[in-house]
């Protein structure tokens, strides 16, 4: 399964920059949506999944480096700053930019997602409550940054394909909602699974022997 999960996860990678979404994204709002929410929310936990508990798993060998919630904050920073105006137009236009922009998606979800997932068994129970707010946390900003990107009235950034402002407008809407679906609904659901396999390796406590009165 981990070998069938490693695959998957680069197939993914792979389609995602070799196919024709890095040259829609250049104008089109919501196919570079399509390729930033595929490769932190899609091929990165796929990735990390793969890693957990391995020889390549950074968390058994340096625990208190690779924690959740400051991770979280590093995508959460990697995320907003690559939707400034400036930067996403440099990475929509120059290559260097785009290469950089899209390696430090995938390092930046990579990270989050193998501190939540990654170590072997006792330390993902211990370290269970970080990793469920960091990908709760990740999950509700994601969801804050594509309502920004849906409810918008005017577009926020200009790509050579909107014939007019009701088509640029209608396409930064369509890449919220990308956000808000995919995006959101993958953190969430990447909480909801850490937090029962938590609750599921939790010993049980004892019950206490009660002896037969006499």
């Amino acid at each position: 399964m981990r070998v069938v999960v490693s695959v998957l996860g680069l197939a993914i990678l792979a389609l995602t920059w070799l196919g024709p979404l890095p040259a829609l994204a250049r104008e089109s709002f919501a196919a570079h949506m399509t390729l930033h929410i595929t490769i932190v929310a899609v091929a990165a936990p796929l990735l990390a999944l793969a890693m957990a508990g391995t020889v390549v798993d950074p968390v058994r060998a340096r625990p208190s480096l690779v924690a959740a919630i400051p991770a979280s904050m590093i995508e959460l920073v990697i995320v907003w700053g690559w939707h400034v105006p400036v930067l996403h137009h440099a990475a929509r236009v120059q290559s260097p930019a785009f290469v950089l922009e899209q390696a430090t998606f995938l390092a930046s979800g990579l990270l989050l997602w193998i501190a939540a997932f990654g170590g072997d068994d006792e330390q993902r129970r211990v370290r269970a409550g970080g990793g469920v707010a960091a990908l709760l946390f990740t999950s509700m900003h994601m969801t804050l940054l594509g309502a920004l990107f849906s409810l918008a009235n005017r577009p926020l950034f200009q790509h050579t394909t909107a014939e007019s402002v009701g088509h640029a407008a209608a396409d930064q809407q369509l890449g919220g909602v990308i956000m808000l679906l995919v995006g959101g609904a993958s953190y969430l659901i990447g909480g909801l699974y850490l937090t029962a396999l938590a609750l599921r390796s939790t010993p049980a406590r004892a019950t206490p022997r009660q002896e037969p009165i006499a």
